[in-house]
């Protein structure tokens, strides 16, 4: 690749299109003046000029291949997980030695003492930033960001100005957070200590969206976005690194969307399913915080009476957004769209690929509409609503159903802070809330609970997904977990994400008793999934699985002494 080729990757004049090639090669020929970005023996980025109307987009490319923005899932306890009572048999404490933990998300505070060995040196193998741009500083094939390795990091640790040498810093903390509940180090002042203390970390901290993505999705400016192929490229960062070290590796997602069909085959969820079946690979991920925020709904349309009612509230400040329609297959769904200020759009029919722009008399609201009516990743019916200037106020939407068999559709809102807390459904559905990667087949899908009451988070994500596969799988704590911030101090944080790192430090435990201890060489995360699934704990008023527990409460004592029999 070019230098001029290699620019066009971070450049904002530049779309990034995914595009999985296995199965027909030369669709990486059919784009004009594209750049190929191969990713792996899968999936490639293309890399396009931004096209003069972004809302166009759809139509141009189809929806499948565009990028999804990605945010946040988190805003204690050991013994909760049975860590600290296994640590207590002789020969048997497990830290996490010689293994590694991936951290792809916000960077990391690499001066906190938490991540310091006790010679004080660092504990993290390797830093890929893909914010700092450099000539011949990236990592392998990815030819954009700059990799800090650990020698950079022990000389910025000996320095006086330590960001001279090496400049990456986490500025929004929850990275910080997700590799010190996973592998931090004690703190004996605030009783802290990370799952696995003595695993090494390898960290991606992840680019912003483009403007592009962020103008097309309608993400507010503020707010922390990441976009899916960077967040591929940070995993496959991931897993070359355990591969040249040789090392088993625990890869940690606290990161979601609700841009997704909600039925594991995003790309994102297809490329983890593929890499969480390599030997001595671990792959963890929260089914974020959606639960109870009404931004999902499911309607059922009886053919008899043909249609079903949505009622969506705006709230005042909302601005601009988006959601998502998805119809359950075969049915065939058009709708009909009645304004706050009381204005109608008759009925719309669908098309193969349409995309309709849809202004009003008496509201400055302009809607952008595309009807997908086979979603290429699913085969299923997308309607993808994107609200300009929304009306405060109730929007009813008609949604109707044609054929005589009775089906059914879901709509889900943007996730975390994409969307204000005031914007939601007004007879919401709880479950089927997981955002993605979480619905992914193969990774563990954890969700959070309070290990002080043993009640769920109350914001938690519910399953299954929308092709009722059992999500989530296990239940970890996640409610004011005690973990490192930034500016070397300790917050309480709650959130799935919390639950995702707690988890990916047990696996990492695991994955120094299979593979470092050689018990079980070349597990996968299916074999450790279902290891700690049959330890989990449950309770006996309650029937597993279920939407909310998944099998249980994670605890690794118990998978270690069903292990051992009787």
């Amino acid at each position: 690749m070019t230098e001029e080729e290699r620019v066009r990757i971070v450049s904002e004049e530049y779309a990034d299109l995914i595009v999985d090639y296995r199965y027909n090669p030369r669709v990486l020929e059919e784009f004009d003046n594209a750049i190929v970005h191969i990713m792996n023996e899968a999936y490639a980025v293309i890399h396009v000029p931004v096209p003069d109307y972004p809302w166009r987009i759809v139509k141009e490319y189809s929806y499948s291949i565009i990028p999804k923005t990605y945010g946040l899932t988190s805003e204690i306890s050991l013994d909760a997980s049975g860590v600290d009572e296994l640590r207590a048999i002789p020969g048997f404490d497990l830290r996490g030695q010689g293994v590694l933990i991936g951290i792809v998300d916000t960077g990391i505070d690499y001066l906190n003492p938490v991540f310091l060995n006790e010679n004080g040196t660092t504990k993290i193998v390797s830093i890929w930033d893909q914010t700092i741009q450099s000539e011949e500083g990236y990592p392998f094939d990815t030819y954009y960001g700059t990799e800090y390795v650990a020698d950079q990091i022990n000389l910025a640790l000996l320095s006086e100005d330590p960001l001279a040498i090496v400049p990456s810093m986490d500025f929004v903390g929850h990275g910080t957070m997700m590799a010190g509940v996973a592998a931090g180090t004690e703190n004996e002042e605030v009783e802290f200590v990370g799952v696995a203390p003595e695993a090494e970390l390898v960290v991606v901290k992840l680019k912003q969206a483009k403007e592009y993505l962020r103008e097309f999705y309608f993400i507010p400016e503020d707010v922390v976005c990441y976009q899916e192929n960077d967040i591929m490229w940070g995993v496959q960062y991931c897993i070359q690194v355990a591969r040249q070290l040789k090392r088993p590796i625990a890869i940690c997602l606290g990161l979601g969307t609700s841009q997704t069909a909600h039925t594991g085959f995003s790309h994102l969820s297809s490329f983890l399913s593929i890499l969480g079946d390599f030997n001595n690979v671990g792959i963890v991920t929260a089914v974020g915080n959606e639960g109870n925020l009404g931004r999902h709904y499911y309607g059922a349309i009886d053919p008899d009476i043909g249609y079903n009612t949505v009622e969506l509230n705006v709230g005042e400040d909302e601005g601009s957004f988006h959601m998502e329609l998805w119809g359950d297959f075969p049915g065939v769904y058009s709708i009909e769209i009645y304004t706050p200020g009381g204005e109608f759009i008759p009925r719309i029919t669908t098309g193969l690929r349409v995309t309709r722009e849809i202004s009003f008399i008496f509201e400055q609201t302009i809607i952008y509409i595309d009807f997908q009516l086979v979603e290429t990743l699913t085969g299923d019916q997308l309607i993808l609503f994107r609200f300009e200037n929304a009306t405060p106020g109730i929007w009813q939407i008609n949604v109707y159903g044609q054929g005589d068999l009775a089906t059914g559709f879901h709509i889900w809102l943007p996730m975390g802070n994409f969307v204000s807390l005031d914007t939601n459904f007004i007879q919401p559905n709880i479950y089927t809330t997981i955002v993605a990667p979480g619905t992914s087949i193969i990774p563990i899908t954890v969700t959070a609970y309070n290990p002080i009451n043993d009640n769920l988070y109350v914001n938690a994500s519910r399953g299954y997904t929308r092709s009722d596969d059992i999500k989530p799988e296990l239940a970890a704590p996640g409610v004011n977990y005690i973990a490192p911030s930034l500016n070397n101090e300790f917050e309480l944080y709650t959130g799935t994400g919390v639950a995702a790192a707690h988890t990916a430090g047990i696996v990492a435990l695991f994955l120094e008793w299979a593979v470092v201890r050689g018990n079980d060489v070349g597990v996968d995360t299916v074999v450790i999934k279902k290891f700690l699934i049959r330890g989990a704990r449950r309770r006996e008023f309650l029937t597993y699985p279920n939407r909310d527990w998944g099998y249980g409460i994670i605890d690794l004592y118990n998978t270690f002494d069903i292990l051992r029999g009787d």
